[in-house]
């Protein structure tokens, strides 16, 4: 509700539906540092073999310049090829490692979601308001702050590696191409190391800010809550008036089967069990019926106005109701003092029949 404050931790069906929305935890800088990181890696391991497909392809061409040679068109063709050939077998592992590199990175934290809705064109981007309240957030302020600390990080790296190496640079006009590559390459990978470290610590930071933000936006408000409760369990009063619905129809069926009944064993209002027992079909005597209280009167007086044998037997009544279940055979150690009552009801129901 508007101005209520969002206190609960966001439940797991709050989170699935964020989910749904394309709205899940990431942070952008540890996707970014782990990219560079094994771009950079990748580079300095394949900088021999760039080096090696580049010199071969102008030793091969510029070779050519001393020598006559028909330019036609398989010749035209085989330079593109050999050109395509070199700048994929230059830059296609890098590129190739820095897509894998950002699909894990990125599915490792989103668990690999693929949702529509963040692509969806929504006019409440278009808002200016939203947008300026944007620029003027925690996260904006964040980032700029980052922005800032990184830009230092980098400067000051950069300058170290110049003045470090900057007595090397006019020794670079005397030494061969390969050399000069692999001190580049040797300068380059050592900013990139420095760079790396420092920027790992931001990640970290930017990882837990992002996550405790991420969790912070999805809170619930106590009336969220139960309002959810409400959609997964049920109203409790809806429920309660469904129960109610239940039990009363469960009462009526059970009423129903009083009539089958052959003896009512009673206590002699609080409790009584209705028992029915076909020699034919049935393996024991079964409970048709049972309640105490208010629910023993009805059964008692529906087997009076059907004329079934009531029995008044104390603790077998009390038994019976709480060990026996509804439908069912009645518990074995019962078997004998029911068979005996039964065995009594059918003696009566012989000498009514004689009569």
């Amino acid at each position: 509700m508007p101005g209520e404050d969002r206190t609960e931790k966001a439940s797991p069906k709050k989170r699935r539906d964020e989910r749904k929305k394309g709205n899940v935890f990431k942070s952008k800088d540890v996707v970014t540092v782990g990219v560079i990181a094994i771009s950079f890696y990748i580079l300095n391991f394949w900088t021999r073999y760039i080096y090696k497909y580049t010199s071969n392809i102008l030793y091969k061409y510029i070779s050519l310049i001393n020598s006559t040679y028909n330019i036609n068109d398989n010749f035209v063709i085989q330079i593109f090829k050999d050109i395509a050939f070199t700048v994929f077998a230059s830059v296609g592992p890098l590129m190739v490692a820095v897509i894998v590199a950002t699909i894990v990175l990125t599915g490792a934290q989103t668990k690999f979601l693929i949702t529509r809705e963040n692509i969806k064109f929504k006019f409440s981007k278009l808002n200016p308001l939203s947008g300026i309240k944007r620029m003027f957030s925690i996260r904006a302020i964040v980032e700029v702050i980052k922005n800032l600390i990184k830009i230092v990080i980098l400067g000051y790296v950069i300058y170290s590696a110049i003045i470090k190496n900057l007595n090397f640079v006019p020794k670079l006009v005397s030494i061969n191409l390969l050399s000069g590559v692999n001190f580049i390459s040797t300068t380059i990978m050592s900013i990139v190391k420095s760079v790396i470290i420092a920027f790992v610590a931001i990640s970290a930071f930017d990882f837990f800010y992002s996550w405790w933000e991420y969790e912070k936006n999805i809170r619930m408000t106590k009336q969220e809550v139960k309002e959810e409760y409400k959609q997964l369990e049920g109203d409790p009063k809806i429920k309660g008036k469904i129960k109610e619905k239940q039990r009363a129809f469960s009462m009526s069926r059970m009423m129903q089967q009083v009539p089958k009944a052959d003896v009512i064993i009673r206590n002699p209002s609080h409790y009584a069990v209705a028992i029915a027992y076909d020699i034919e079909k049935d393996n024991a005597p079964i409970v048709v019926a049972k309640g105490i209280d208010s629910i023993a009167m009805g059964i008692i007086e529906k087997a009076e106005e059907n004329k079934i044998n009531i029995v008044e037997n104390i603790p077998l009544a009390r038994a019976l109701y709480a060990k026996s279940e509804l439908n069912r055979e009645i518990p074995i150690e019962y078997y004998e003092p029911v068979a005996e009552i039964l065995a009594w009801v059918y003696r009566l129901k012989e000498k009514e029949k004689h009569r």
